[in-house]
This record gives C-alpha cells, sequence and structure tokens, in this order.
C-alpha cells in the first residue's frame, strides 16, 4: 500500500478539517497532511506539503534515530523538509494526538502563524495559503496583519 492509498483509506472523520490522516500506528507515529489534493496536483509545490507529526522517537536527523522510542511525545509541525515549528512535547500519546488535531485546526482557521518560521520569506507562496485557509488578512499576536507592509 503506497501513502496516496493510505491517505485515501483514511475515514472522513479520523482527522480535523482539511487534514488528511496519512499514516496512524498504532501506539506509535501519527502523521496529519494538509491538503494533499492541492499539493499532489501542481497548484501548490508538493514539498511544501504542510505536515503534522506525532512521535515518541528521538528526533536527531540521523540514520536509525527514529527508533530510539522516549518517554515523552512530540508534535511537530513541518511546513518543508527543513522548515518546522518548535516541537511541542507532551506525556502520553492521546495528549499529543490531541494536541496535534487542535493543531491542526487551528492551521485550518488561519490561526498559525507559519510567515514566522521562514528564513526566507516566499510571499506569493505565502499569499496562496492564506487564500487556500481562508486568510485575507491574518492577526498575530503582535497587533500586525499579514497585509501590514
Amino acid at each position: 500500500m503506497n501513502a496516496d492509498d493510505t491517505a485515501d483509506a483514511a475515514a472522513e472523520g479520523d482527522a480535523p478539517a482539511g487534514w488528511t490522516l496519512w499514516n496512524d500506528e498504532p501506539g506509535g507515529r501519527r502523521i496529519l497532511v494538509y491538503r494533499p489534493d492541492v499539493f499532489r496536483e501542481g497548484e501548490f509545490p508538493a514539498e511544501c506539503l504542510p505536515t503534522i507529526f506525532v512521535s515518541n522517537g528521538s528526533r536527531a536527523r540521523r540514520p536509525g534515530a527514529a527508533q530510539l522510542a522516549g518517554t515523552t511525545w512530540n508534535v511537530t509541525l513541518y511546513l518543508e523538509p527543513q522548515v518546522e515549528a518548535a516541537p511541542e512535547t507532551y506525556d502520553s500519546r492521546d495528549e499529543a494526538v490531541a494536541a496535534a488535531e487542535e493543531l491542526a485546526r487551528r492551521f485550518d482557521a488561519g490561526e498559525v502563524d507559519y510567515r514566522s518560521l521562514y528564513q526566507v520569506p516566499r510571499e506569493e507562496y505565502f499569499e496562496r495559503l492564506d487564500e487556500l485557509t481562508g486568510r485575507d488578512a491574518q492577526r498575530y499576536a503582535d497587533g500586525s496583519t499579514s497585509d501590514d507592509e
């Protein structure tokens, strides 16, 4: 079964609106992806597919590191392979799954400031992602908006 089959097999209620349950290992890693329908058809770059990982393995990027299970669970939002939000840490998988679902809902509602995660701005992409998530002007905690110059 490939990733497309896994995503297509996910039940409707398994992920928040706009998200697809890509992988859910019993008692293990869980992966949610945002709108794979638009990120795989050329409308948006496939490498920019927003992805939320729930895992308890080591976060080190080296071969075999993911096999080292820890006692805490991480929830990490990736916007590209090298663009990620700081992981949130939880004591149990259930807490991490609930937090991942809340993060997914906030992202879809336009409440996640993904611009701040990029070192090199991608303004044209941000504008298109704003449209996809229904944000014309996102208001941030400091009072600024995505329309501010």
